[in-house]
């Protein structure tokens, strides 16, 4: 079939059509950009719904849930700060990918250097909160992201506090950590002026043989002889 030439069309048409278009073109130009919205993360499926999903790997529906939560803050046309998600939801895709993967190191990789990122005091401490209370389930392979919520906790949120509890949990409960993150607690009681109780800490542990490395443990009886010089230091003048 020969096409029609456009000159063949009756004008009336033609401006009908001419008006529709320009009608679309400034329908769409007045349109708002669409706005994301933290509750439009949803609820992360049930672990047994993701294992089912995925033929019953674990593994792999962890990654995949892994990889929606990284892409969510970024969709086609949106950017979503981090301090705008729902951070109790968040908690909870990280602890569904966690509990179909305990040896994947993401979640707590990403509480604590992305979540806790945020200026938000409150969703810091949610973030740390999860970092601590999924360190206890496997300390001697989760010990480096609580030393890290140490770090935040003292620098960030001025808390010694906080930052102390996870040190001493860390010293408590990972036996396989390396000995600096296990001194964290001696190193924060030295900070906040407790020079008694960090030299009491620190020699029992020199005194325990459990620090074999020559070079550490020449640092540690120097640091050890700083702190009883700044405990003498610190006792009141019997002048």
């Amino acid at each position: 079939m020969s096409e029609r030439r456009i000159s063949a069309v009756p004008a009336p048409v033609l401006v009908v059509l001419g008006a529709a278009l320009i009608v679309q073109i400034a329908s769409e130009a007045g349109r708002p950009s669409p706005l994301a919205r933290a509750e439009a993360l949803p609820v992360p499926p049930r672990p047994a719904m993701a294992r089912m999903a995925s033929l019953d790997e674990p593994i792999a529906a962890a990654y995949a849930l892994t990889l929606y939560l990284q892409a969510f803050d970024n969709q086609p046309g949106i950017s979503i700060p981090f301090r705008h998600l729902d951070y109790p939801r968040v908690v909870s895709w990280l602890d569904t990918i966690l509990n179909l993967d305990p040896y994947t190191r993401y979640p707590l990789l990403m509480a604590s250097h992305l979540y806790a990122q945020v200026p938000d005091e409150t969703r810091q401490r949610q973030m740390l909160d999860f970092v601590h209370r999924r360190f206890r389930d496997d300390p001697d392979r989760r010990w480096r992201w609580l030393a890290h919520a140490v770090i935040v906790a003292k620098h960030r949120l001025n808390d010694t506090a906080l930052a102390l509890a996870y040190a001493r949990d860390l010293a408590r409960l990972a036996q396989k950590a390396p000995s600096w993150a296990r001194q964290m607690r001696i190193f924060i009681l030295e900070e906040t002026g407790e020079f008694e109780s960090a030299s009491v800490l620190l020699g029992g542990l020199l005194a325990s043989g459990e620090i074999t490395d020559a070079n550490e443990i020449r640092f540690l009886t120097q640091r050890l002889e700083v702190m009883k010089a700044g405990e003498k230091s610190s006792l009141p003048s019997k002048n």
